[in-house]
């Protein structure tokens, strides 16, 4: 019975209208030993090529992330320096204008200077001028009286006599006014 047990057993495998056994046993064996297969030689090195490839771009990604963040800090950076560069070129300019200002109060207060000296040496001259022609005055005034008087007295008087009474003369009239 053994025998034809195998017999019915293998035939029942091979109906065509039916499951063929034998045909399901070995593709699930040849699957299964693929898939062992494909799991060593495959799927560990696919893997490891993945975990290099995302490995890399989380690299690549923390680089632009750095390149990002220093090129934010570079940024702030230059800023800065521009502001203090303009910081500093206002402060220039104010500077300038301080001194320009400066010098301009200086350039003024000689000028006034100047032309106060100018005035008080212009009054002495004329105050030496004047004394020079009231003096020139005095002494024709003189010379006049003296020949009107000698005229008048017909005689002649001493000259210095003469000259000190009328200078006396004269003094008093000063001093009368």
């Amino acid at each position: 019975m053994s025998a034809s047990a195998d017999a019915g057993f293998l035939a029942g495998l091979n109906d065509p209208e039916g499951l063929n056994l034998g045909d399901i046993i070995v593709t699930v064996t040849f699957f299964t030993i693929l898939m062992l297969l494909l799991k060593k030689f495959a799927w560990g090195p696919l893997m490891g090529i993945m975990d290099q490839r995302a490995q890399l771009i989380a690299n690549e990604i923390e680089a632009a992330e750095q390149s990002r963040l220093e090129t934010h800090k570079l940024l702030e950076e230059q800023r800065a320096l521009l502001k203090e560069a303009r910081d500093n070129a206002q402060s220039i300019v104010d500077n300038a204008r301080k001194q320009g200002e400066t010098q301009r109060e200086e350039l003024i207060s000689a000028a006034r200077a100047e032309v106060n000296r100018m005035k008080e040496a212009a009054t002495l001259e004329i105050a030496t001028e004047k004394e020079k022609a009231v003096a020139a005055v005095r002494e024709e005034f003189v010379s006049l009286s003296i020949m009107a008087a000698s005229k008048v007295l017909g005689k002649e008087i001493s000259e210095e006599d003469n000259r000190a009474l009328i200078e006396e003369t004269i003094v008093k009239a000063g001093e009368s006014r």
